[in-house]
């Protein structure tokens, strides 16, 4: 983490008062979460900060309420973090949090990322949670993400399964690297898909409909 750790802690505690709040009243968060939103989403995502680089941007693809793009975000206060979203009511939530919270450094992008891709941004990570199998997460989250840099995508008990699932996607694009990191203890543990993007071999944006 770059930056304090109260500074941190006050922004999460403010974010989480978006969850439970407007969070619920609009759907993008389930009435039963609002009691457990620290240990099963905000600490699930903070656990994965440590694995992210301190280079490079991040991009959230499928950032939903903002997990866990805007927990990463109050934990690296000066890396420029992307959340990107393809639905309306979803960016526009994400829009008044960024502005409320004065994260200066998120800016939020409404589009799918296999639109997004065709820009050609190069990302030093890109993070997902509860977005899709990583048989097709990979195919829409690689191209973003700088040659050399990292798919993070923080999944369930599941994780080892979805991996070996998408051996042969991630052999056809040359992945060279990818394993499963398990982080946290007791009743806080995730488990990570990590995914290098390979350096030289070009990923082309993903075309499949969702």
């Amino acid at each position: 983490m770059t930056g304090s750790v109260d500074g941190a802690l006050a922004t999460l505690e403010r974010f989480a008062a978006w969850l439970v709040g407007p969070g619920v009243e609009r759907g993008l968060l389930g009435p039963r979460e609002a009691d457990r939103v620290w240990p099963r989403h905000l600490i699930n995502c903070a656990l994965v900060e440590p694995l992210i680089p301190t280079t490079g941007s991040i991009c959230d693809v499928g950032s939903g309420a903002g997990l866990p793009g805007i927990v990463v975000a109050a934990l690296r206060p000066t890396q420029p973090v992307i959340l990107l979203e393809p639905l309306l009511r979803r960016s526009t939530f994400l829009t008044e949090v960024v502005d409320d919270l004065e994260l200066a450094h998120v800016t939020v992008v409404r589009a799918r990322a296999e639109d997004y891709a065709r820009e050609k941004p190069e990302h030093g990570t890109v993070i997902a949670r509860a977005v899709a199998p990583l048989v097709r997460l990979a195919g829409w989250s690689l191209p973003l993400v700088q040659p050399g840099g990292w798919l993070l995508a923080i999944k369930g008990d599941s994780a080892a399964t979805e991996l070996a699932d998408a051996a042969e996607e991630l052999e056809a694009m040359h992945v060279a690297k990818s394993d499963v990191i398990t982080v946290g203890e007791g009743g806080s543990v995730t488990h990570v898909v990590r995914v290098m993007r390979p350096h030289d071999f070009t990923i082309k944006p993903a075309t499949e409909e969702r």
